[in-house]
């Protein structure tokens, strides 16, 4: 702790957030009492994955939450932040594989139990990197009760909720079309596939000949040898001669029907689709609609396997050797390239995803997804912003069947075992198999254990005090990107597992965090954000306050590297300010009986910036709570109040009024930027740790009348100083000058930070200003070198008159108006308007000049 005789001359971030951080942890402050019945907050962290590193993206999300627990902690509700780590299947098994692969092994190698154990050797040695970043940003999470989705309690967890899920019929296993990985050699749900527009080729096919040939397009060649159908739409009148007859496919001697299906677009390209049920998703609904068959032409690599010529060539090769013979016989009716489209991409290896009909397990989601839906749709939870919930119903509503099993050696392995004849069983947590059957070799979806994680971190199913004391959750922020995936699924099972209680009661969404000009982080584009070297560079709170100071519900974050520096200069400004009031004898005791009107003033203006922060805080709109706090300290406080309290006579008790001031402002702002906030307020008020000191209350202290006598004396201020600029005086330079119509306190205020004197006997006003029935008369003659500056003003008030004049012919050119594009003349009028502007300001300030 810094005493006030100790506060360093400039805040130095690295010399005190690890201290501080392990001084917060070592006293217990983020550790609650589990206190079944007793008020509680709590969160549960999203969980990274043990592969991860600290991004811009956690950065927001983590300072959101954390902004969250410390200001209901500082309320002195019992507040859990709960941590923890996923353990990503996909990604971890490619990290450990790919450590493998630069010894020459590969995971077969070394057989399933060794190669799992490697995986628990580097999740121990390497694993986890995550969690010490997090400390870096300040997460006041408790570390005692930290979880990962692969620890004994959360998978006796998925154990259990797998049995109920397969006893209730709402697990399943069929053969159904999925997202396959041809690298990593497994299915991948929606969300581990990512969508970019990619250049391919656009072939169309004629299939038949003469009037009875059609013709179809495709940029995936090589499936139209699994092709089983021609689809087009039933009213489309081009095609109606040819429906339920059969044409010829190319290439194979085979002949395939053409089917009616309202799936098909009749005004998209030639009205009529080739239907390929193994290898693509509408196909295969097309397929079940009209009992099509589904032939597999490739293998799990994407290597085809259709007997022919094309047989054993990757399917990439396949697709160019496919349309050179389609060529040759004629069948190519045109080709576009390159054709822009959307391709599926694995999130991970960033191989071509391939749809593939294959056996797979599956959760029948219908009543789950209905459930999800029912609870927001009713009013237990709410979704922030409300715009935002029509999309989370849009997702919930249409909710296919969810695919949860993933062809891995890492994760949960699925707990169902096959004996003779084909005869299966699940086996729950305490059950075992029957002697000589035979596990799954699967494993489950990475979302099946964190769609738990709400509860299953608070000891579930065991009833535990965590659990009576922290479910459910009082609020979950995310991103709204995985609104629809992991939302929706921790909505399903908390239900579910939970008696129909709700596993949050508010989800809280943010967007994504972009650039300063709203452009999404690529490093292909350079302007990625690392919040680390942020850290480094300008400490942790300043951090984290710019990217708090962009975050609206549902909004994305917009952030550059000079706001970041700005947010440090905030942090410096109240340690500047903190210095000056410890060095005037600023304390904690009781206010004046009779404050004067300027420490009414701040005392009003700070009780009602309790009251905003306090509703932004209630909205999540923390940018506004910021702006709020930022523009109170550094515009009202600094700028203006800790002025004016240098100015004899202004305040009753200055050093009270500071110190109690400073003190409720440290408290607001702890939640945004914990360190500084405790380093000064420690040194302030000699307490223990801002950590769970009070957070303050608006109470009612509000005084109309001190708040407008104190904004005319600022309007006063302002506008003499912006007089002063525009006549070229500097800020320290002395001016004589009378004031009419101010009291004498006020007066004595305003000469203090206007630097005017007294008029003498030589007196002679060369300029008046009058503001607010206040008129100042200002004698400028010798304070500057009015021919020098009438020549500069002139100067400039010809150069706006000549814009003026470029302007207006522009617009009153009818040529001009008619061609030119709408953003240029709305800049031409902008330009005409602010030429303007200017033109009025330079005569003002030329005819203010004293007469030469």
């Amino acid at each position: 702790m810094t005493s006030r005789d100790d506060l360093p001359t400039q805040y130095t971030p690295a010399d005190v957030e690890g201290r501080l951080y392990q001084r917060w942890i070592d006293d217990g402050h983020f550790t609650p009492a589990a206190v079944p019945g007793a008020p509680s907050y709590s969160i549960v962290i999203p969980p990274p994955n043990v592969t991860g590193s600290l991004h811009v993206g956690h950065a927001l999300d983590h300072s959101i939450q954390d902004a969250l627990v410390r200001r209901q902690r500082m309320r002195g509700v019992e507040t859990l932040w709960l941590p923890g780590m996923d353990h990503a299947g996909i990604a971890t098994q490619n990290v450990v594989e790919r450590e493998l692969a630069r010894e020459g092994l590969s995971r077969h190698d070394l057989g399933r139990d060794a190669f799992v154990k490697k995986v628990w050797e580097w999740k121990a040695d390497s694993g986890g990197k995550i969690l010490g970043q997090m400390r870096r940003l300040g997460d006041s999470v408790d570390w005692s009760r930290e979880r990962f989705t692969m620890d004994s309690g959360l998978s006796r967890a998925v154990l259990t909720i797998f049995k109920r899920l397969y006893d209730d019929g709402l697990i399943y296993r069929a053969e159904r079309i999925i997202n396959w990985c041809p690298r990593c050699l497994t299915a991948l749900s929606d969300i581990e596939v990512e969508h970019s527009e990619d250049d391919g080729e656009l072939v169309s096919i004629r299939y038949g000949s003469g009037d009875d040939s059609i013709i179809v397009a495709t940029t995936r060649a090589e499936t139209m040898l699994g092709d089983t159908a021609v689809a087009v739409h039933p009213d489309d009148s081009r095609y109606a001669h040819l429906v339920g007859r059969e044409i010829e496919l190319p290439l194979t001697g085979r002949h395939i029907p053409i089917v009616a299906d309202e799936h098909v677009d009749p005004a998209f390209g030639t009205g009529a689709v080739k239907v390929t049920p193994a290898h693509d998703p509408n196909d295969f609904e097309i397929g079940q609609r009209h009992d099509l068959a589904a032939l597999t032409i490739m293998d799990e690599r994407g290597v085809i396997t259709a007997h022919g010529p094309f047989q054993g060539l990757d399917r990439l090769e396949a697709r160019p050797a496919v349309v050179d013979a389609l060529r040759e016989e004629g069948r190519i009716v045109a080709e576009k390239r390159p054709y822009v489209h959307a391709v599926g991409h694995c999130s991970r290896c960033k191989t071509v995803v391939e749809p593939r009909v294959s056996l797979q397990w599956f959760v029948r989601v219908e009543p789950l997804a209905r459930a999800a839906g029912d609870a927001v749709r009713d009013g237990r939870v709410r979704i922030v912003p409300q715009e935002m919930a029509p999309r989370y119903f849009e997702w919930v509503d249409n909710m296919h069947d969810w695919c949860i099993s993933r062809q891995l050696w890492w994760g949960h392995r699925i707990p169902v075992w096959y004996g003779p004849d084909g005869s299966m069983t699940c086996v729950g947590p305490g059950e075992e198999a029957p002697e000589g059957w035979t596990q799954d070799t699967d494993v489950l979806d990475t979302w099946f254990s964190s769609a738990l994680w709400p509860f299953s971190t608070l000891g579930w199913p065991e009833d535990t005090p965590e659990l009576r004391a922290f479910y459910p959750t009082s609020v979950l922020v995310t991103g709204y990107d995985i609104l629809f995936f992991w939302v929706a699924r921790m909505m399903m099972f908390g239900l579910y597992a939970m008696d129909g209680v709700e596993p949050f009661k508010v989800i809280a969404l943010h967007g994504m965090v972009r650039d300063q000009y709203g452009k999404k982080m690529s490093k292909s584009f350079g302007n990625v954000v690392d919040p680390l070297e942020w850290i480094e560079r300008y400490g942790a709170d300043a951090t984290r306050f710019t990217l708090l100071r962009g975050a609206n519900p549902g909004g994305d974050v917009a952030v550059s590297e000079e706001w970041a520096q700005g947010s440090r200069n905030f942090c410096n400004k109240l340690w500047n300010a903190t210095r000056f009031a410890l060095l005037n004898g600023a304390t904690i005791r009781s206010l004046p009986a009779s404050p004067s009107v300027a420490d009414r003033w701040i005392l009003s203006r700070l009780s009602s910036v309790i009251a905003e922060v306090d509703a932004h805080f209630e909205n999540f709109e923390f940018a506004k709570a910021c702006e709020t706090l930022y523009h109170f300290a550094w515009d009202e406080f600094c700028d203006w109040y800790v002025e004016l309290s240098k100015v004899p006579g202004m305040s009753a008790d200055a050093p009270a009024v500071l110190g109690h001031v400073l003190d409720v402002l440290f408290r607001l702002l702890h939640p945004l930027t914990p360190f500084v906030s405790e380093e000064l307020w420690t040194a302030l008020t000699g307490g223990s740790s801002i950590v769970t000191a009070e957070w303050p209350s608006p109470g009612d202290f509000s005084d109309p009348s001190a708040e407008a006598e104190i904004a005319g004396l600022m309007r006063l201020v302002t506008e003499v100083r912006r007089f002063r600029a525009d006549q070229g005086l500097k800020p320290g330079q002395k001016v004589a000058a009378s004031l009419e119509g101010l009291d004498p306190l006020h007066e004595e205020a305003a000469r203090t930070l206007l630097r005017l004197t007294l008029p003498g006997e030589d007196f002679t006003p060369t300029a008046s200003l009058p503001v607010d029935g206040v008129t100042v008369r200002l004698d400028t003659a010798g304070a500057i070198d009015v021919a020098a500056e009438r020549a500069r003003l002139e100067k400039d008030l010809a150069a706006a008159r000549k814009e003026i004049g470029q302007a207006e012919g522009k617009l009153g050119n009818e040529q001009f108006m008619a061609k030119a594009p709408e953003p240029v003349v709305t800049k031409t009028r902008a330009r005409l308007a602010q030429a303007q502007s200017d033109a009025v300001s330079l005569e003002g300030r030329l005819a203010a000049l004293p007469v030469a």
